[in-house]
Protein backbone atom coordinates (compact mmCIF):
# COMPACT_ATOMS: atom_id res chain seq x y z
CA UNK A 1 0.00 0.00 0.00
CA UNK A 2 3.09 2.38 1.11
CA UNK A 3 4.57 1.71 -2.03
CA UNK A 4 1.61 2.18 -4.55
CA UNK A 5 0.99 6.13 -2.37
CA UNK A 6 5.06 6.26 -2.99
CA UNK A 7 4.59 6.05 -6.76
CA UNK A 8 1.11 8.11 -6.96
CA UNK A 9 3.20 10.79 -5.43
CA UNK A 10 6.09 9.98 -7.48
CA UNK A 11 3.80 10.09 -11.08
CA UNK A 12 2.24 13.19 -10.25
CA UNK A 13 5.71 14.89 -9.43
CA UNK A 14 6.83 13.62 -12.57
CA UNK A 15 3.78 15.25 -14.45
CA UNK A 16 3.49 17.56 -17.21
CA UNK A 17 5.63 20.81 -16.90
CA UNK A 18 3.53 23.89 -16.59
CA UNK A 19 3.51 26.60 -19.75
CA UNK A 20 5.51 29.40 -19.35
CA UNK A 21 3.30 31.21 -22.15
CA UNK A 22 -0.83 32.28 -22.32
CA UNK A 23 -2.56 33.26 -24.86
CA UNK A 24 -4.86 36.27 -23.92
CA UNK A 25 -7.97 36.17 -26.64
CA UNK A 26 -10.81 38.69 -25.78
CA UNK A 27 -12.93 37.03 -28.90
CA UNK A 28 -16.06 39.66 -29.01
CA UNK A 29 -18.10 39.83 -31.98
CA UNK A 30 -16.79 42.61 -34.26
CA UNK A 31 -12.86 41.99 -33.27
CA UNK A 32 -10.31 40.12 -31.94
CA UNK A 33 -8.23 41.50 -29.14
CA UNK A 34 -5.04 38.91 -28.84
CA UNK A 35 -1.75 38.55 -26.67
CA UNK A 36 0.62 36.85 -24.87
CA UNK A 37 1.81 36.65 -21.73
CA UNK A 38 4.42 34.97 -20.08
CA UNK A 39 6.67 35.30 -17.01
CA UNK A 40 9.17 37.87 -18.45
CA UNK A 41 7.55 39.66 -20.91
CA UNK A 42 4.07 40.37 -22.13
CA UNK A 43 2.68 42.31 -25.03
CA UNK A 44 2.07 46.33 -23.68
CA UNK A 45 -1.28 46.26 -25.36
CA UNK A 46 -3.23 43.35 -27.99
CA UNK A 47 -3.71 42.91 -31.68
CA UNK A 48 -6.87 44.02 -32.89
CA UNK A 49 -8.14 41.40 -35.61
CA UNK A 50 -11.49 41.62 -37.14
CA UNK A 51 -13.28 38.34 -35.78
CA UNK A 52 -15.33 37.67 -39.17
CA UNK A 53 -15.26 36.11 -42.54
CA UNK A 54 -15.90 39.12 -45.88
CA UNK A 55 -16.16 38.96 -49.42
CA UNK A 56 -16.06 41.85 -51.56
CA UNK A 57 -18.22 42.79 -54.66
CA UNK A 58 -15.29 41.03 -56.24
CA UNK A 59 -16.15 37.74 -54.54
CA UNK A 60 -12.78 37.79 -53.12
CA UNK A 61 -12.71 36.35 -49.66
CA UNK A 62 -10.72 37.98 -46.59
CA UNK A 63 -10.21 35.96 -43.53
CA UNK A 64 -9.90 37.74 -40.35
CA UNK A 65 -7.11 40.75 -40.20
CA UNK A 66 -6.65 39.82 -44.25
CA UNK A 67 -9.34 42.48 -44.17
CA UNK A 68 -7.09 45.03 -43.69
CA UNK A 69 -6.02 44.93 -47.48
CA UNK A 70 -8.60 45.44 -48.57
CA UNK A 71 -9.47 48.68 -50.69
CA UNK A 72 -12.56 48.58 -51.99
CA UNK A 73 -15.59 48.09 -48.91
CA UNK A 74 -18.44 49.11 -51.03
CA UNK A 75 -20.99 46.08 -51.21
CA UNK A 76 -19.27 44.04 -48.83
CA UNK A 77 -20.69 41.00 -47.20
CA UNK A 78 -20.03 39.70 -43.62
CA UNK A 79 -20.02 36.40 -42.36
CA UNK A 80 -19.70 36.45 -38.16
CA UNK A 81 -18.96 33.45 -35.81
CA UNK A 82 -20.23 34.98 -32.74
CA UNK A 83 -23.67 36.48 -32.52
CA UNK A 84 -25.62 38.02 -29.78
CA UNK A 85 -22.14 37.77 -28.01
CA UNK A 86 -21.82 33.83 -27.99
CA UNK A 87 -20.11 32.01 -30.08
CA UNK A 88 -22.54 30.14 -32.41
CA UNK A 89 -19.97 29.12 -35.59
CA UNK A 90 -17.06 26.97 -34.49
CA UNK A 91 -16.38 26.07 -38.38
CA UNK A 92 -15.98 30.07 -39.16
CA UNK A 93 -14.56 30.75 -36.02
CA UNK A 94 -11.92 27.74 -36.27
CA UNK A 95 -11.17 29.21 -39.92
CA UNK A 96 -10.34 32.56 -38.37
CA UNK A 97 -8.11 31.59 -35.36
CA UNK A 98 -6.28 28.77 -37.05
CA UNK A 99 -5.18 31.72 -39.98
CA UNK A 100 -4.20 33.92 -36.77
CA UNK A 101 -2.20 31.92 -34.83
CA UNK A 102 -1.96 28.52 -35.98
CA UNK A 103 -1.11 28.22 -39.88
CA UNK A 104 2.62 27.98 -40.49
CA UNK A 105 2.42 31.81 -41.83
CA UNK A 106 0.21 33.32 -38.98
CA UNK A 107 0.92 36.54 -37.35
CA UNK A 108 1.28 35.37 -33.82
CA UNK A 109 2.15 31.59 -33.92
CA UNK A 110 1.46 29.74 -31.05
CA UNK A 111 1.68 26.47 -30.29
CA UNK A 112 -1.31 25.15 -28.37
CA UNK A 113 0.47 22.07 -26.02
CA UNK A 114 2.87 24.02 -24.71
CA UNK A 115 0.88 27.72 -24.33
CA UNK A 116 -2.33 27.95 -21.22
CA UNK A 117 -5.41 29.72 -23.42
CA UNK A 118 -7.46 32.80 -21.23
CA UNK A 119 -10.43 33.34 -23.11
CA UNK A 120 -13.37 35.67 -22.32
CA UNK A 121 -17.31 34.91 -22.61
CA UNK A 122 -19.88 37.17 -21.74
CA UNK A 123 -21.99 36.67 -18.73
CA UNK A 124 -24.56 33.67 -18.26
CA UNK A 125 -23.86 31.59 -21.60
CA UNK A 126 -25.57 28.77 -22.35
CA UNK A 127 -24.05 25.60 -20.52
CA UNK A 128 -23.87 24.13 -23.95
CA UNK A 129 -21.58 26.57 -25.83
CA UNK A 130 -19.70 26.88 -22.43
CA UNK A 131 -19.23 22.75 -22.90
CA UNK A 132 -18.52 23.14 -26.87
CA UNK A 133 -16.02 25.55 -26.17
CA UNK A 134 -14.59 23.44 -24.04
CA UNK A 135 -14.01 20.77 -26.06
CA UNK A 136 -12.91 22.76 -29.36
CA UNK A 137 -9.95 23.89 -26.63
CA UNK A 138 -8.52 20.50 -25.38
CA UNK A 139 -9.69 18.39 -27.69
CA UNK A 140 -9.49 20.07 -31.87
CA UNK A 141 -6.32 22.35 -30.75
CA UNK A 142 -5.18 20.49 -27.51
CA UNK A 143 -4.02 23.13 -25.07
CA UNK A 144 -1.25 22.82 -22.09
CA UNK A 145 -3.90 24.61 -19.67
CA UNK A 146 -7.07 27.03 -19.92
CA UNK A 147 -9.85 29.22 -18.40
CA UNK A 148 -12.52 30.81 -19.49
CA UNK A 149 -13.87 33.55 -17.51
CA UNK A 150 -16.64 36.25 -17.73
CA UNK A 151 -15.10 39.16 -19.58
CA UNK A 152 -16.30 41.89 -17.88
CA UNK A 153 -14.86 40.56 -14.58
CA UNK A 154 -11.23 40.51 -15.63
CA UNK A 155 -11.85 44.36 -15.73
CA UNK A 156 -11.15 44.02 -11.96
CA UNK A 157 -7.73 43.56 -12.11
CA UNK A 158 -6.79 46.61 -13.85
CA UNK A 159 -5.49 49.21 -11.85
CA UNK A 160 -9.48 50.54 -11.16
CA UNK A 161 -9.01 53.54 -9.56
CA UNK A 162 -6.22 55.32 -11.66
CA UNK A 163 -9.03 55.39 -14.34
CA UNK A 164 -10.78 57.39 -11.79
CA UNK A 165 -7.30 59.55 -11.13
CA UNK A 166 -6.74 58.28 -8.08
CA UNK A 167 -3.95 56.15 -8.35
CA UNK A 168 -4.20 52.57 -5.69
CA UNK A 169 -0.69 51.42 -4.73
CA UNK A 170 -0.88 48.12 -5.49
CA UNK A 171 -3.26 46.12 -7.87
CA UNK A 172 -1.57 42.55 -6.55
CA UNK A 173 -5.64 41.84 -5.83
CA UNK A 174 -8.48 42.38 -7.83
CA UNK A 175 -10.55 46.00 -7.36
CA UNK A 176 -12.95 45.55 -3.85
CA UNK A 177 -15.85 46.63 -6.11
CA UNK A 178 -16.81 48.17 -9.50
CA UNK A 179 -20.09 48.45 -11.62
CA UNK A 180 -18.78 47.31 -14.92
CA UNK A 181 -20.62 48.71 -18.17
CA UNK A 182 -19.76 46.69 -21.35
CA UNK A 183 -21.36 48.29 -24.23
CA UNK A 184 -20.40 46.08 -27.39
CA UNK A 185 -21.09 45.40 -30.90
CA UNK A 186 -23.65 42.72 -30.28
CA UNK A 187 -25.48 43.76 -26.90
CA UNK A 188 -24.55 46.08 -23.33
CA UNK A 189 -24.24 44.27 -20.10
CA UNK A 190 -24.27 45.76 -16.61
CA UNK A 191 -21.75 43.37 -14.19
CA UNK A 192 -21.92 44.25 -10.48
CA UNK A 193 -18.42 42.54 -9.51
CA UNK A 194 -17.20 42.04 -5.74
CA UNK A 195 -13.86 41.16 -5.02
CA UNK A 196 -13.23 39.47 -8.74
CA UNK A 197 -16.21 38.04 -8.56
CA UNK A 198 -19.43 38.37 -10.48
CA UNK A 199 -22.67 38.61 -8.98
CA UNK A 200 -24.97 36.65 -11.37
CA UNK A 201 -28.40 37.40 -9.69
CA UNK A 202 -28.20 41.16 -10.66
CA UNK A 203 -26.13 41.12 -13.79
CA UNK A 204 -28.38 42.89 -16.15
CA UNK A 205 -28.39 42.80 -20.50
CA UNK A 206 -29.70 45.18 -23.21
CA UNK A 207 -30.27 43.76 -26.15
CA UNK A 208 -28.70 47.01 -28.44
CA UNK A 209 -25.30 47.58 -29.21
CA UNK A 210 -23.17 49.02 -31.92
CA UNK A 211 -24.60 46.27 -34.46
CA UNK A 212 -28.09 47.16 -33.96
CA UNK A 213 -27.47 50.62 -34.21
CA UNK A 214 -25.23 50.68 -37.17
CA UNK A 215 -28.43 48.80 -38.54
CA UNK A 216 -31.01 51.99 -37.50
CA UNK A 217 -28.80 54.15 -39.07
CA UNK A 218 -28.83 52.26 -42.06
CA UNK A 219 -32.51 52.37 -42.33
CA UNK A 220 -32.45 56.00 -41.74
CA UNK A 221 -30.14 57.01 -44.65
CA UNK A 222 -32.19 54.94 -46.71
CA UNK A 223 -35.20 56.56 -46.26
CA UNK A 224 -34.10 60.06 -46.15
CA UNK A 225 -30.58 59.94 -48.67
CA UNK A 226 -29.62 56.54 -50.55
CA UNK A 227 -30.53 53.15 -50.12
CA UNK A 228 -27.17 52.05 -48.08
CA UNK A 229 -28.53 48.53 -47.26
CA UNK A 230 -25.94 46.90 -48.76
CA UNK A 231 -23.37 48.79 -47.31
CA UNK A 232 -22.92 47.80 -43.50
CA UNK A 233 -19.02 48.66 -43.43
CA UNK A 234 -19.33 51.95 -44.73
CA UNK A 235 -22.28 53.14 -42.32
CA UNK A 236 -20.65 51.53 -39.56
CA UNK A 237 -17.55 53.75 -39.93
CA UNK A 238 -20.13 56.45 -40.61
CA UNK A 239 -21.58 56.41 -37.37
CA UNK A 240 -18.26 55.83 -35.54
CA UNK A 241 -17.24 59.07 -36.99
CA UNK A 242 -20.20 61.43 -36.75
CA UNK A 243 -22.72 59.97 -33.77
CA UNK A 244 -22.49 61.31 -30.32
CA UNK A 245 -24.78 60.85 -27.07
CA UNK A 246 -26.69 64.00 -26.99
CA UNK A 247 -26.80 65.98 -23.29
CA UNK A 248 -30.24 67.70 -24.46
CA UNK A 249 -32.21 65.41 -26.21
CA UNK A 250 -35.31 67.49 -27.12
CA UNK A 251 -33.27 70.28 -27.30
CA UNK A 252 -30.92 69.08 -30.05
CA UNK A 253 -34.23 67.42 -31.23
CA UNK A 254 -36.04 71.01 -31.83
CA UNK A 255 -32.59 72.67 -33.33
CA UNK A 256 -32.82 69.76 -36.09
CA UNK A 257 -36.51 69.92 -37.18
CA UNK A 258 -36.96 71.46 -40.39
CA UNK A 259 -40.92 72.70 -39.16
CA UNK A 260 -43.99 72.38 -41.58
CA UNK A 261 -43.99 72.15 -44.80
CA UNK A 262 -42.98 76.15 -46.19
CA UNK A 263 -41.74 77.15 -42.94
CA UNK A 264 -38.23 78.45 -43.24
CA UNK A 265 -36.38 77.42 -39.17
CA UNK A 266 -32.94 79.33 -39.66
CA UNK A 267 -31.79 76.79 -36.91
CA UNK A 268 -32.76 74.20 -39.75
CA UNK A 269 -30.90 76.20 -42.49
CA UNK A 270 -27.74 76.88 -41.40
CA UNK A 271 -27.48 73.52 -39.04
CA UNK A 272 -27.29 74.65 -35.77
CA UNK A 273 -23.78 73.42 -35.13
CA UNK A 274 -24.75 69.79 -35.28
CA UNK A 275 -25.11 69.03 -39.09
CA UNK A 276 -22.38 67.69 -40.51
CA UNK A 277 -21.51 66.58 -44.54
CA UNK A 278 -20.33 63.00 -45.07
CA UNK A 279 -18.45 62.56 -48.21
CA UNK A 280 -18.95 58.93 -49.24
CA UNK A 281 -15.70 57.02 -50.72
CA UNK A 282 -15.56 56.54 -54.34
CA UNK A 283 -13.42 53.07 -54.25
CA UNK A 284 -11.15 55.13 -56.77
CA UNK A 285 -9.81 58.28 -54.86
CA UNK A 286 -10.59 57.99 -51.51
CA UNK A 287 -11.64 54.56 -49.66
CA UNK A 288 -13.27 55.64 -46.14
CA UNK A 289 -15.66 58.54 -45.52
CA UNK A 290 -14.69 61.90 -44.48
CA UNK A 291 -16.70 64.25 -42.42
CA UNK A 292 -16.84 67.73 -43.00
CA UNK A 293 -18.65 70.79 -41.36
CA UNK A 294 -22.14 71.66 -43.03
CA UNK A 295 -21.91 73.14 -45.84
CA UNK A 296 -25.77 74.70 -47.07
CA UNK A 297 -24.30 75.46 -50.39
CA UNK A 298 -23.75 71.58 -51.26
CA UNK A 299 -26.97 70.55 -50.47
CA UNK A 300 -28.95 73.29 -52.09
CA UNK A 301 -26.74 72.21 -55.72
CA UNK A 302 -27.59 68.78 -55.13
CA UNK A 303 -31.49 69.72 -55.07
CA UNK A 304 -31.01 71.74 -58.38
CA UNK A 305 -29.94 68.42 -60.26
CA UNK A 306 -26.09 70.24 -60.39
CA UNK A 307 -23.37 67.33 -61.25
CA UNK A 308 -21.24 66.79 -58.34
CA UNK A 309 -17.84 64.57 -58.14
CA UNK A 310 -18.93 63.47 -54.36
CA UNK A 311 -21.37 61.55 -52.85
CA UNK A 312 -22.16 63.66 -49.86
CA UNK A 313 -24.77 63.12 -47.11
CA UNK A 314 -26.10 65.30 -44.75
CA UNK A 315 -26.65 64.08 -41.09
CA UNK A 316 -28.72 66.07 -38.70
CA UNK A 317 -30.56 64.45 -35.96
CA UNK A 318 -29.20 61.26 -37.10
CA UNK A 319 -26.32 61.87 -35.45
CA UNK A 320 -27.97 61.78 -32.07
CA UNK A 321 -31.17 59.71 -32.46
CA UNK A 322 -28.86 56.64 -33.01
CA UNK A 323 -26.51 56.27 -29.92
CA UNK A 324 -30.16 57.30 -27.99
CA UNK A 325 -31.47 54.02 -28.26
CA UNK A 326 -29.01 53.01 -25.46
CA UNK A 327 -30.67 55.72 -23.21
CA UNK A 328 -33.95 54.82 -24.26
CA UNK A 329 -34.85 51.44 -26.64
CA UNK A 330 -38.13 52.35 -26.82
CA UNK A 331 -37.77 54.78 -29.34
CA UNK A 332 -37.71 51.93 -31.96
CA UNK A 333 -40.04 49.59 -30.16
CA UNK A 334 -37.54 47.64 -27.71
CA UNK A 335 -39.22 46.98 -24.85
CA UNK A 336 -36.62 46.55 -22.54
CA UNK A 337 -34.96 49.67 -20.17
CA UNK A 338 -32.16 51.82 -20.99
CA UNK A 339 -29.15 51.41 -19.50
CA UNK A 340 -29.46 53.95 -16.70
CA UNK A 341 -32.74 51.98 -15.44
CA UNK A 342 -30.45 48.28 -15.90
CA UNK A 343 -28.32 50.10 -13.33
CA UNK A 344 -31.09 50.91 -10.99
CA UNK A 345 -32.27 47.12 -11.69
CA UNK A 346 -29.17 45.85 -10.58
CA UNK A 347 -28.61 47.47 -7.69
CA UNK A 348 -32.31 46.75 -7.06
CA UNK A 349 -30.92 43.02 -7.08
CA UNK A 350 -28.32 43.51 -4.33
CA UNK A 351 -28.08 44.53 -0.60
CA UNK A 352 -28.36 48.22 0.11
CA UNK A 353 -24.73 47.91 1.77
CA UNK A 354 -23.35 47.54 -1.80
CA UNK A 355 -24.82 50.61 -3.15
CA UNK A 356 -22.38 53.01 -2.10
CA UNK A 357 -19.08 51.43 -3.74
CA UNK A 358 -20.70 50.68 -6.64
CA UNK A 359 -22.36 53.67 -7.70
CA UNK A 360 -18.87 55.61 -6.82
CA UNK A 361 -17.09 52.87 -9.13
CA UNK A 362 -18.99 52.79 -12.25
CA UNK A 363 -16.53 51.84 -15.51
CA UNK A 364 -17.70 51.42 -19.05
CA UNK A 365 -16.06 49.62 -21.41
CA UNK A 366 -16.52 48.65 -25.51
CA UNK A 367 -16.55 50.59 -28.32
CA UNK A 368 -19.93 51.83 -27.72
CA UNK A 369 -18.50 54.08 -24.63
CA UNK A 370 -16.29 56.05 -27.26
CA UNK A 371 -19.25 58.03 -28.40
CA UNK A 372 -18.86 61.52 -27.41
CA UNK A 373 -20.73 62.94 -24.45
CA UNK A 374 -21.73 59.11 -23.39
CA UNK A 375 -20.07 58.99 -20.17
CA UNK A 376 -21.48 62.49 -18.99
CA UNK A 377 -25.08 61.60 -20.02
CA UNK A 378 -24.91 58.08 -18.05
CA UNK A 379 -23.71 59.77 -14.86
CA UNK A 380 -26.64 62.47 -15.43
CA UNK A 381 -29.07 60.07 -15.87
CA UNK A 382 -28.04 57.84 -13.07
CA UNK A 383 -27.97 60.90 -10.92
CA UNK A 384 -31.60 61.08 -11.96
CA UNK A 385 -32.53 57.49 -10.17
CA UNK A 386 -30.82 57.50 -7.12
CA UNK A 387 -30.68 59.66 -3.64
CA UNK A 388 -29.07 63.08 -3.92
CA UNK A 389 -26.71 61.53 -1.14
CA UNK A 390 -25.27 58.91 -3.64
CA UNK A 391 -21.91 59.59 -5.05
CA UNK A 392 -21.61 58.81 -8.50
CA UNK A 393 -18.83 58.60 -10.60
CA UNK A 394 -18.75 57.20 -14.32
CA UNK A 395 -15.03 56.50 -15.57
CA UNK A 396 -13.87 55.15 -19.01
CA UNK A 397 -10.44 53.59 -19.71
CA UNK A 398 -7.93 55.33 -22.08
CA UNK A 399 -9.07 52.74 -24.08
CA UNK A 400 -12.38 50.86 -23.72
CA UNK A 401 -11.89 48.39 -26.30
CA UNK A 402 -8.76 46.65 -25.17
CA UNK A 403 -9.46 46.79 -21.19
CA UNK A 404 -10.69 43.75 -20.89
CA UNK A 405 -8.00 42.20 -22.65
CA UNK A 406 -5.35 44.40 -20.42
CA UNK A 407 -7.26 42.92 -17.25
CA UNK A 408 -7.23 39.72 -18.90
CA UNK A 409 -3.25 39.74 -18.97
CA UNK A 410 -2.79 41.05 -15.25
CA UNK A 411 -5.27 38.13 -14.40
CA UNK A 412 -2.59 35.90 -16.34
CA UNK A 413 0.21 36.93 -13.72
CA UNK A 414 -2.35 36.60 -10.74
CA UNK A 415 -2.39 33.52 -8.35
CA UNK A 416 -5.72 33.14 -9.24
CA UNK A 417 -5.22 32.15 -12.55
CA UNK A 418 -2.98 29.04 -11.82
CA UNK A 419 -5.87 28.29 -8.74
CA UNK A 420 -8.45 28.24 -11.28
CA UNK A 421 -6.87 26.59 -14.83
CA UNK A 422 -7.80 23.44 -16.31
CA UNK A 423 -4.84 21.23 -17.56
CA UNK A 424 -5.92 19.10 -20.46
CA UNK A 425 -4.72 16.19 -18.19
CA UNK A 426 -7.46 17.23 -15.70
CA UNK A 427 -9.98 17.35 -18.58
CA UNK A 428 -9.29 13.85 -19.86
CA UNK A 429 -9.55 12.44 -15.82
CA UNK A 430 -12.71 14.19 -15.07
CA UNK A 431 -14.47 15.19 -18.16
CA UNK A 432 -16.48 18.15 -19.56
CA UNK A 433 -19.07 18.19 -16.58
CA UNK A 434 -16.28 18.54 -13.83
CA UNK A 435 -14.61 21.90 -16.05
CA UNK A 436 -18.02 23.62 -16.26
CA UNK A 437 -18.24 23.19 -12.22
CA UNK A 438 -15.07 24.63 -11.56
CA UNK A 439 -15.03 27.89 -13.84
CA UNK A 440 -18.53 28.31 -12.66
CA UNK A 441 -16.67 28.83 -9.43
CA UNK A 442 -15.75 32.19 -10.77
CA UNK A 443 -12.94 33.97 -10.36
CA UNK A 444 -11.40 34.53 -6.51
CA UNK A 445 -13.04 31.53 -4.83
CA UNK A 446 -11.33 28.45 -3.74
CA UNK A 447 -11.22 25.87 -6.33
Amino acid sequence: MAGGGGGARKSRAAGPVPPTTTLVLDNGADTIKAGFVSDDTSDDKPRIIPNCLARDRHRKIYVGSELEKCKDFSEMAFRRPVEKGFIVNWEAQKEIWDREFFDDKAPQKCNPSETRLILTEQPNSLPSLQTHCDQIVFEEYGFASYYRGVGPVFNAYRDIQSIFRTPQSTIDSPAEVILLIDSGYSHTTVTPILQGRPLHPAIRRLDVGGKLMTNYLTRLLSVRHFDMRNEPYIVNEMKEAVCYTSLNFKGDLEKTWKGTRGEKREDYLSGAGIAKDYVLPDSHTHFHGVVRDYEPGVSARARKGIVSTEDVLTLRNERFVVPELLFNPSDIGIRQPGIADLVKQSLLALPIGLWPGLLANIVVVGGNSLSEGFCQRLQTEILKRFPDECRVRVARPEDPITSTWLGAANFAKHEHASRLEVTKQEYEEHGAAWVARKFAAGLGLDS
